[in-house]
């Protein structure tokens, strides 16, 4: 899928920081007499950037909102604004493709999501919107490859886990040079913690998020990043949330703390958290929430090269197991009755040379006791057994399944097992939990090590463990799939060099991972 490359990609980069000049405003849409008749809105109403997402052969969503206080509700008049919007085959906009105009909305915070057809397959686009004559900065997107098309190649960039606090999102700035046809995002895009006065960067705010404005504020801080407003104008998004976008280790509507959150006021919070994900990220309409609850699990095809099933394995899960009679209860799900046969009805119908499965958490498991019997990760499929083991059974006759997950702060790239009881169990697939972009910070190596190498025995699936800062890097190909984990130096610094820590292949009708 990957298409013309950008001259100069750092110039993105600088776009995303700065709106267009009145020279640019003067080229685009609409009559001056329209112009001035419309009421005049604050300064840096396009301070969040822009963004696309969940590319089709034939569309794309385009997003952004109009947010000139940020970090205090946004700042917008309590009324509906018109937005204009133009996509175009070309950086300068002289060869136009479609144009239009939406609402901006009040009551969904200003946010635009454009769900642009009819455009062409595998092509490169860029887009830009306008409102009260300023004009945001421009986007680049890409549209999926014809359904029919068997071979090709798509890159994707797997990233997870990005804690404001902990670090800056530096390794975004060479995912940008590395130009993913997407990123893949499976969770932890905000982190509801209070405020720390040691951090690396402090959450705004003076405690945890809990109504619709403090979950604003906090994806709003968020998306001030530089580097991951140039990532979401480089290329689509497809994304995911796991549990920090609303509490901790929250299992379907059970907070991590039941005692403190009674059940109003969570599913409350739950609504919250909910809309203003859906406000931040470039979704369709089908994704706009329902109360406490958010349509988030789909399907995307890329030809027939790969099918991508995004998972939401938190609504629907049920309570956290809190030891290991609980981690092997039969009646305990990790994605609830619709949603699981939704998934093995598209891995078992699927034409795709790949079927990719974004989890937001790890699949393969954790044991994390040396030596005789089993200490489980419960917050992970570990702690859902029984249905973890009937999807490795199905498995078996998916073909070429792949895991894409996140979570851990950790790289953990493992074979995925028949049955992870029996050392000897036939190998059915690959996983690959994508380490942290900042949660956690410039980790101890060292004590990671001394820690984690022990486990190893106990755990020989595991084809590779560490704890470096970064992303995953795919090129997927009809004859195999090529990984990179890409590191940078620190998160400690805005920019930092990066470099491959380590590469891996997956080999097209061989189930597992091998290290190069």
């Amino acid at each position: 899928m990957t298409g013309p490359a950008l001259p100069d990609r750092r110039r993105l980069l600088a776009a995303g920081a700065a709106v267009l000049g009145a020279g640019a405003t003067a080229q685009l849409w609409r009559p001056r007499s329209a112009r001035a008749a419309e009421s005049p809105l604050p300064d840096g109403v396009f301070s969040l950037g822009v963004a696309s997402g969940d590319p089709l052969p034939d569309g794309i969503v385009l997003w952004t909102r109009l947010a000139p206080a940020p970090l205090n509700g946004g700042g917008m008049p309590a009324r509906p604004v018109l937005v204009e919007w133009e996509i175009a085959e070309d950086e300068r906009f002289r060869t136009g493709v479609r144009r239009g105009t939406a609402q901006a909305l009040p009551e969904r915070g200003h946010s635009v999501h454009v769900d642009v057809r009819a455009l062409g397959a595998g092509s490169t686009y860029w887009y830009r919107f306008r409102a009260g004559g300023q004009v945001s900065p421009t986007g680049r997107t890409r549209t999926a490859p014809p359904s029919d098309r068997s071979g090709g190649h798509l890159r994707i960039a797997l990233a997870s886990c990005q804690n404001w606090q902990y670090g800056y999102f530096t390794p975004y700035a060479d995912m940008l040079d590395q130009d993913p046809d997407i990123v893949l995002f499976v969770g932890d895009y905000i982190y509801e913690s209070r405020p720390s006065a040691t951090a690396v960067r402090r959450h705004e705010g003076g405690d945890e998020p809990y109504s619709l404005v403090q979950y604003r504020n906090r994806h709003a801080q968020y998306r001030t990043d530089p580097h991951l407003a140039a990532m979401h104008a480089a290329a689509p998004w497809v994304v995911t949330f796991d549990d920090h976008e609303v509490d901790n280790d929250y299992a379907g509507q059970v907070p991590q703390d039941p005692d403190k959150q009674s059940h109003d006021a969570f599913t409350a919070r739950l609504a919250a958290a909910y809309q203003a994900y859906y406000e931040h990220m470039p979704l369709r309409a089908s994704a706009i929430p329902t109360g406490a609850h958010i349509q988030l699990y789909r399907r995307l095809e890329f030809g027939r090269l790969a099918r991508l099933s995004v998972l939401d394995t938190r609504q629907f899960r049920s309570n956290q197991a809190t030891g290991q009679e609980g981690a092997e209860d039969p009646a305990a799900t990790m994605l609830g009755g619709r949603q699981k046969q939704w998934l093995l009805d598209g891995l078992h119908r699927s034409p795709a040379h790949w079927n990719l499965v974004a989890s937001q958490i790890m699949m393969a498991e954790t044991d994390l006791r040396t030596g005789p019997g089993k200490l489980w990760y419960y917050d992970a499929w570990d702690g859902y057994q029984r249905e973890r083991n009937f999807l490795m059974q199905e498995f078996t006759t998916v073909r070429n399944p792949v895991v894409l997950s996140g979570d851990r702060h950790l790289t953990m790239i493992s074979d995925l097992k028949r049955d992870f009881a029996d050392p000897g169990s036939a190998v059915v697939g690959a996983e690959f939990v994508g380490t942290s972009i900042s949660s956690g910070g410039d980790q101890d190596l060292d004590a990671f090590h001394r820690e984690w190498d022990p486990r190893m025995a106990d755990n020989p699936h595991w084809k590779l463990i560490d704890a470096h800062r970064g992303y995953h890097l795919f090129d997927i190909r009809p004859d195999g799939i090529d990984a990179a984990v890409r590191v940078p130096e620190t998160v400690l610094r805005p920019e930092a060099a990066s470099s491959t820590f380590a590469r891996l292949r997956v080999e097209s009708g061989v189930p597992g991972v091998r290290l190069l």
